[in-house]
């Protein structure tokens, strides 16, 4: 066996620690980002990220190098966590409270981080594994949708995109109330899903935004909430 040289006597307690500093930089920065982000949304800087993590913007910037690469590292878990609760909503026997849970728990998961909503119901924020993520969840709410026209229970000219929509507005409303009826958005709900309601429903004037128009509708009418 090669007797250890003085480098390497020297190289080898160093290596450890940092590895093990590398990993707890990391999750300092995970833990701030998820913190600001939910409280003031994706407006918030890497530069305000290292501040609450307590290192140097240089540390964040060698384990991200950008916002989104942060992003995918936070939301993708997010979103899944979304895609299972859509899918719980459609296992509901009912088609109609299927689709009141799903919209639920999409409005109070606004309701808790500011953020979720621009990243989910856009395309701007992220990068492949956000876009993966995301792409799971639109079948299902597709599925809870038509599962639902096809029980008579929701009128039959709403269409899929009607959803994101409706919860974009909600979105808007739930901003306006935070600090002061943080919970009134429940109130603007139940308006919103009498009027998906089959009966005693007036026309709708006009066809509803194609899918592929969703993302720059969402990214216009997020941007304008800041």
């Amino acid at each position: 066996m090669p007797l250890e040289t003085a480098e390497d006597q020297a190289n080898t307690p160093v290596e450890k620690p940092l590895r093990r500093d590398a990993e707890r930089n990391r999750q300092l920065i995970l833990a701030a980002g998820r913190e600001l982000f939910a409280e003031r949304g994706l407006s918030v800087t890497l530069d305000d990220i290292a501040d609450r993590a307590g290192v140097g913007v240089g540390t964040v910037y060698r384990r991200f190098p950008d916002r989104d690469s942060l992003v995918d590292a936070l939301f993708t878990e997010r979103i899944a966590e979304l895609v299972a609760s859509a899918q719980a909503a459609l296992a509901l026997d009912d088609p109609w409270q299927s689709l009141v849970q799903f919209m639920r728990s999409h409005m109070r998961a606004q309701q808790e981080d500011r953020a979720i909503a621009s990243v989910v119901l856009t395309n701007s924020h992220g990068h492949e594994a956000v876009l993966r993520a995301k792409a799971r969840l639109q079948p299902i709410v597709a599925q809870i949708v038509e599962r639902a026209q096809a029980a008579g229970v929701v009128r039959p000219d709403l269409a899929i995109s009607d959803v994101p929509m409706t919860m974009l507005m909600l979105g808007s409303v739930l901003d306006a109330t935070r600090d002061l009826q943080p919970d009134v958005w429940e109130r603007y709900f139940t308006i919103a899903l009498d009027g998906m309601r089959p009966t005693a429903t007036t026309p709708l004037p006009c066809a509803a935004l194609d899918t592929d128009q969703i993302p720059e509708a969402m990214r216009c009418g997020l941007a304008n909430r800041r």
